[in-house]
């Protein structure tokens, strides 16, 4: 995304956004959990009956589980691309003299269903077998190696980088911000990214939250947390982009990057197969533990309500994942011709969790916050200063609303904004949502308890 909106410029907004919109409805999802001890639909509902609130507000936890689960079936194929490339590079299998050449090795990964099916079934399988041996023994045992690995591995990519050739142009595409580059539509794309990438209203973090000690500062977590997913993005920008411009080859490429300029560079680098092979390895265990966090919800919600052991409950939900997933795996072989208002079935998946449920889980988790629940118990939970309380209050209220809002009608294409021309125009609608939503607080608040 960097690549193709511009550079600096879509991560200077993207920054901004972490801060206004993912940060602040991070935060509200970590309380909710650990102040509701459960899964996203127990927590809510908790929640919702200690402020003396209708229990209907926990279909914003059945919306977030099943969200969560719908992403994870149409991921698990992208996170076999991974596997699949990783094993080419081992073996040979990404020999190619051009782009067009990898886009037709990319092509035939994806037109074989029993290839493309095998790898997504392998991240089904691993996920499964990691998530069924429990938070400590299972994903904190796993994370724990995998995340530090990672970082190692984008270190020792960022190193090569520095004596590539191509690293001063890397940095000045990464960090010379150039007003000119800043379109509409990257502006869009950053703030929408800011919300996902946080895997806010998915039900992760908000399971996530339920684990966490009460004396944790969720503050200090939540802001860990973006901080260091912030800074493994810019390290890997600073890996992959100085790799494309030593080779003369083009950064807006889009999903193409990393699976046909990215190998192709590779190919003609000195150690390139072991690069390569470092930079996919990176890449499956990134989404690996992707793919861990959007199923906790769900196989938790399954042992706390259905009296399923942890194992039976992530090997049943891993069945019907495997389902789910195949369908979405044969949208690009033999059920390329199976559409629905020119959709295929993975790109409902699509569809459906990002531009509608997860937009509008957020908005939910916001107002609900804001508006719904206890502001005592969100006060004694989050044990912020008064100052920093008031600032997370009116975020939750008026800023990140305002930003799912606006994510959610342009991805629905309701209404063609130009964000970077009419940004003076939202600041005033925000003063004025402000205004407005501060006079009427209490008539909000009893409209939204029905």
């Amino acid at each position: 995304m960097t690549g193709e909106y511009g550079g600096a410029a879509f991560v200077l907004v993207y920054l901004v956004c972490i801060l206004s919109v993912g940060v602040p409805v991070m935060m509200t999802e970590i309380a909710l959990g650990r102040r509701g001890r459960g899964s996203p639909i127990d927590a809510i509902r908790r929640m919702a009956s200690e402020s003396g609130r209708s229990p209907a507000w926990s279909l914003l936890g059945w919306m977030a589980m099943l969200c969560g689960f719908l992403i994870l079936s149409f991921y698990v194929v992208v996170a076999g691309w991974s596997f699949a490339y990783l094993w080419k590079m081992l073996s040979g299998g990404l020999a190619a003299s051009s782009v067009d050449d990898m886009a037709a090795i990319f092509a035939a990964n994806n037109a074989n269903p029993w290839s493309l099916g095998a790898w997504s079934s392998l991240v089904t399988l691993a996920t499964m077998l990691i998530v069924g041996k429990g938070v400590q023994s299972g994903i904190e045992r796993s994370v724990s190696w995998m995340m530090p690995g990672m970082v190692i591995m984008l270190m020792i990519m960022i190193g090569y980088g520095a004596f590539s050739g191509g690293f001063s142009e890397a940095l000045a595409f990464l960090f010379a911000f150039n007003a000119g580059s800043l379109s509409s539509e990257g502006m869009l794309a950053a703030m929408g990214h800011a919300f996902f990438t946080l895997s806010l209203a998915s039900g992760a973090i908000l399971t996530y939250g339920s684990y966490l000690p009460r004396e944790v500062s969720i503050a200090r977590t939540t802001l860990t947390v973006a901080v260091a997913d912030t800074l493994v993005a810019l390290m890997a920008g600073l890996a992959i982009f100085p790799v494309i411009f030593a080779n003369g080859m083009e950064p807006g490429s889009g999903p193409g990057l990393i699976f046909m300029s990215l190998p192709l560079a590779f190919q003609a680098m000195p150690l390139g197969t072991l690069f390569g092979t470092l930079f996919f390895v990176m890449l499956s265990m990134a989404a690996l533990t992707s793919s861990i966090s959007m199923v906790e919800a769900t196989v938790s919600w399954l042992t706390d309500n259905k009296g399923l052991s942890r194992r039976a409950a992530a090997w049943g939900t891993g069945i019907v994942l495997w389902f789910i997933s195949t369908l979405a795996m044969l949208s690009f072989n033999v059920g390329a011709e199976w559409t629905l208002l020119g959709k295929h079935f993975f790109d409902w998946l699509d569809f459906l969790t990002s531009r509608l449920m997860m937009p509008l889980g957020g908005l939910g988790m916001a107002l609900m916050a804001g508006f719904v629940l206890s502001s005592e118990a969100l006060r004694e939970e989050l044990g912020l200063s008064p100052l920093a309380h008031g600032l997370w209050l009116f975020m939750v209220r008026y800023v990140s609303p305002l930003g799912i809002l606006v994510i959610f009608v342009d991805a629905l294409g309701w209404l063609d904004i130009d964000f970077a021309a009419q940004w003076p125009w939202l600041l005033l609608a925000l003063a004025v949502m402000a205004v407005i939503g501060e006079l009427t607080r209490p008539g909000l608040r009893r409209a939204l308890s029905c």
